[in-house]
């Protein structure tokens, strides 16, 4: 089932397989993860910073040395870990003086990282009851994941938790087409069994309640939320 995700990170791998099967390792320990395939649509989610980035040093568009400068001068305190194919002693003495946590030279494996991500946000955050309340705007609408609430102004919108996990899956992942299926593994777990018209049902009353919300119907497929 969908869980409320105490951790953000931004995944940043212009390698598609790679990037996606980094992202199911991520998110299998609960963390929400943002994943971007160029250093231009990083940059647009800097505004929002996370817990943690991870970032591919060769990037198609430009590198990780540009993006951990603009990423440090915007939130000097968030950590960053490195994932290169490039070994070079001089790579990782580089990223250490930019300002990065921690490098990862590739091939490794998927575990690697996810010990190497939860000893990090342990060390950065180990002081804190959660890492930090998150609080993120969407159209007319505050989401206050931590404490499962969402407001529009001052007025509280009364969600279930399934409206409230879908509406967070949605968020976490703007401009991405989910089937029907998807969403019933999501929001009910691999073990529901019946219709899928149960999401059509949970879509209405979420865009009922929250009509600003950007929410398209794919006819035949499923449903996205649009950016912005």
């Amino acid at each position: 089932m969908w869980k409320t995700l105490s951790y953000t990170i931004y995944l940043v791998e212009d390698e598609q397989n790679l990037n996606e099967l980094l992202t199911k390792y991520l998110e299998s320990e609960n963390w929400n993860v943002s994943s971007f395939l160029t250093g231009e649509a990083a940059r647009e989610a800097m505004n929002k910073p996370p817990h943690l980035w991870i970032l591919d040093i060769m990037l198609p568009d430009t590198d990780g040395y540009t993006l951990i400068k603009e990423i440090k001068a915007a939130s000097p305190d968030v950590p960053v870990i490195f994932i290169s194919a490039r070994d070079a002693d001089i790579d990782r003495v580089l990223g250490l003086e930019l300002g990065s946590s921690d490098y990862i030279a590739k091939p490794f494996l998927p575990r690697e990282l996810i010990i190497r991500v939860q000893k990090l946000l342990e060390l950065v955050y180990k002081n804190s009851d959660t890492p930090q309340q998150s609080v993120t705007p969407v159209s007319s609408y505050i989401i206050h994941e931590d404490v499962r609430e969402v407001y529009e102004g001052d007025q509280l919108i009364n969600l279930t938790s399934k409206e409230f996990d879908l509406l967070l899956l949605f968020t976490h992942h703007q401009g991405h087409a989910f089937s029907r299926e998807d969403i019933l593994v999501k929001i009910w777990g691999h073990d529901y069994f019946g219709t899928d018209r149960v999401v059509d049902d949970l879509v209405r009353r979420l865009r009922k309640k929250m009509p600003d919300l950007k929410v398209e119907t794919i006819y035949g497929f499923g449903y996205r939320m649009l950016k912005g």
